[in-house]
């Protein structure tokens, strides 16, 4: 089937492209802003259409385990939560990153700590990039700011989970979620058999073959020297990462004497902020991380050399600005600005704090 113009929220664009992009298995469970992923795959009945698996989970860390699972046989699975939900997964997803099981993620954030509330947030950014679970890991961690991108991310993903056999996350926000837009689906993928699985999958646990050993895929290791290794081995797979996956959006930026940094849905509401401050006069220009981490560090560095200040907005208490002071090294001045709970900041709100904090 070609591709397909329709108008839809982005949680029902993650679900389509899904079905699309030829996942073999989603298991989650419903929680607010997210839930209507769930819904759609069991509105859409995938399983008469390709074959995929949808299942909703007695909890939300058997749904993570149920991925552990699927990914360790090779296939194309993935979950979807929210905050609350993806915190009872941290365990899980430690588990996927040191057993290096490639996977796809979604957490749609929502205000916290704790239950919080079920507006939009992006206080999940430490959690996400940081490393939720134990341990040294990282989580290749995309950040949509349109219904498009939530589609567009799924097939992204995937291809960098399996790339690099590593868990993939979209860090969305609930705006993002809940938003209608139009949305240009893929054409359907057909999911890959299972010679092409073994073929491509050579590390998968697959059952009896005549051509190979049985795979045995575990995070545990009980030698600390042989642990060492297969951590210095992981470190070794993160730089490679660092070095070849970082992706980023600029917003006349080209003359900025000012600076705003921002992901998802305060990336748009910057956009107005850009054309507001430029209507008066004020050379300001926007970078919007698409990827979280790997983190655009180096033309973060070449920012630094060229604008006064920069401010940071966020849907949080300040949390990315840590990684953008690290990126610049104080060589320009950095503040933040955001909004809690659930409630979201105007572009004039945005201007008048690149005022007080950055250009006074």
């Amino acid at each position: 089937m070609d591709e397909e113009i329709r108008l839809m929220k982005g949680n029902e664009a993650i679900a389509h492209a899904a079905i699309r992009y030829g996942a073999d298995g989603y298991f989650g469970y419903p929680i607010t802003p997210q839930s209507e992923i769930l819904e759609t795959l069991m509105a859409e009945m995938p399983w008469e259409k390709t074959g995929m698996v949808v299942l909703q989970a007695e909890s939300e860390v058997a749904a993570i385990n149920m991925v552990y699972g699927g990914a360790g046989t090779g296939k194309k699975v993935m979950t979807s939560s929210s905050s609350p939900g993806v915190s009872l997964k941290q365990e899980g997803i430690s588990y996927i990153a040191g057993a290096e099981l490639p996977c796809l993620i979604v957490n749609v954030m929502r205000g916290g700590p704790g239950l919080g509330t079920i507006q939009p947030s992006q206080a999940d950014y430490f959690q996400t990039v940081k490393g939720g679970g134990h341990g040294d890991y990282r989580l290749i961690t995309l950040a949509p700011s349109s219904v498009q991108e939530m589609a567009d991310f799924v097939g992204l993903g995937f291809d960098l989970a399996f790339k690099y056999r590593n868990p993939a996350i979209i860090l969305a926000d609930g705006i993002i979620g809940q938003m209608m837009e139009k949305v240009v689906l893929p054409p359907f993928h057909p999911r890959r058999t299972e010679e092409e699985i073994v073929k491509e999958c050579p590390w998968a646990t697959q059952g009896k073959t005549s051509n190979r050993k049985p795979n045995i895929i575990t995070s545990l290791e009980l030698d600390p020297a042989i642990m060492e290794e297969n951590n210095l081995r992981f470190q070794a797979k993160y730089k490679r990462i660092e070095e070849n996956e970082v992706r980023y959006e600029e917003y006349m930026c080209d003359d900025a004497e000012f600076l705003l940094v921002a992901f998802g849905s305060s990336a748009r509401i910057c956009l107005k902020v850009v054309e507001n401050a430029r209507k008066e006069g004020l050379k300001v220009g926007l970078l919007r991380p698409i990827t979280l981490w790997p983190f655009p560090k180096l033309i973060l560095q070449k920012y630094a050399g060229q604008v006064k200040g920069i401010l940071s907005v966020e849907l949080n208490a300040g949390q990315m600005v840590e990684d953008i002071r690290l990126a610049v090294n104080g060589k320009v001045k950095v503040e933040h600005f955001g909004r809690l709970g659930g409630i979201v900041f105007t572009p004039d709100e945005v201007l008048e704090a690149l005022k007080n904090k950055i250009i006074k």
